[in-house]
């Protein structure tokens, strides 16, 4: 597929998705989200190759000045007397599918959000692993302007993460949330000088192409597992994983390294 609407590139272990419609603060139309539909199959092809295409990390950011603004609403207008929209059909088709594929990707998914997040693009950011934001960046759910509800996944994560009140009340009010706030209250990982925001996404990425993949795959499968699940399926959940983990090359190569204090050196699987 040639791409008209996003940027994507395999390289060095590391899938990059960047959305890519800097003049409209890359909010999704529907020849976006084919593009990356199309990328995230090539992402979940390179995760099982191990090729120079294998993928150990996949970083999703926006171009521009803003991250992503939701859903280009020039495509969901409707015109007085037409006939009403149906928004579900979008959410089956796009959004929740993406969402999805994010949550189970078998390697971290680190979204740099490199400025104003909003509505979908919002939720989109919170369905990825590690959230790492500018500080002039912000986040907003306008959903409740529009007479909608969060969608991608907005009810589920933003209670999760703030609880209840807060959630509500970013949902009913709609106010923007600057990031230095939304870190301060633990719905993203950490929130960073404009000025270094770049080298800070790229330390963050080399440590996580190098690092044991297989059993990063399974830390964020057993915590996201957490979030339904009792305590006693979760020990055992845990006593599955770590017998499968502490079959694997990479365990043996930390214990060595670890124990001759030389660094590891992790295949990933």
């Amino acid at each position: 597929m040639n791409y008209a609407n996003i940027l994507f590139e395999i390289k060095g272990g590391i899938a990059r998705l960047t959305l890519h419609r800097p003049d409209k603060l890359n909010s999704f139309t529907a020849a976006m989200h084919e593009e990356v539909r199309d990328a995230m199959t090539r992402t979940e092809a390179g995760v099982q190759a191990t090729s120079d295409d294998s993928v150990r990390v996949l970083l999703l950011t926006g171009a521009g000045r803003g991250f992503c603004a939701g859903q280009d609403l020039g495509e969901r207008a409707v015109a007085p007397g037409g006939a009403p929209l149906d928004l579900g059909e979008s959410v089956e088709r796009y959004y929740a599918p993406l969402v999805r594929r994010l949550r189970a990707l078998q390697v971290p998914v680190v979204c740099a959000v490199n400025g104003v997040a909003a509505g979908a693009g919002a939720n989109l950011a919170f369905a990825c692993d590690l959230v790492i934001a500018k500080q002039s960046a912000s986040f907003l759910q306008p959903f409740c302007k529009l007479g909608l509800l969060p969608d991608t996944g907005g009810t589920y994560f933003l209670p999760r993460l703030v609880g209840t009140a807060r959630a509500m009340g970013l949902a009913m009010l709609g106010d923007k949330l600057p990031a230095q706030q939304a870190a301060d209250w633990g719905l993203i990982w950490k929130c960073v000088d404009d000025d270094t925001f770049a080298a800070e996404i790229e330390t963050l990425l080399q440590h996580l192409v190098h690092a044991p993949t297989l059993g990063l795959a399974r830390t964020k499968h057993a915590i996201y597992a957490g979030a339904r699940s009792t305590l006693e399926q979760q020990l055992q959940h845990e006593r599955e994983a770590m017998s499968e983990l502490g079959r694997s090359r990479d365990y043996r190569e930390g214990v060595d390294a670890f124990l001759n204090k030389r660094p590891p050196v992790f295949h990933g699987r």
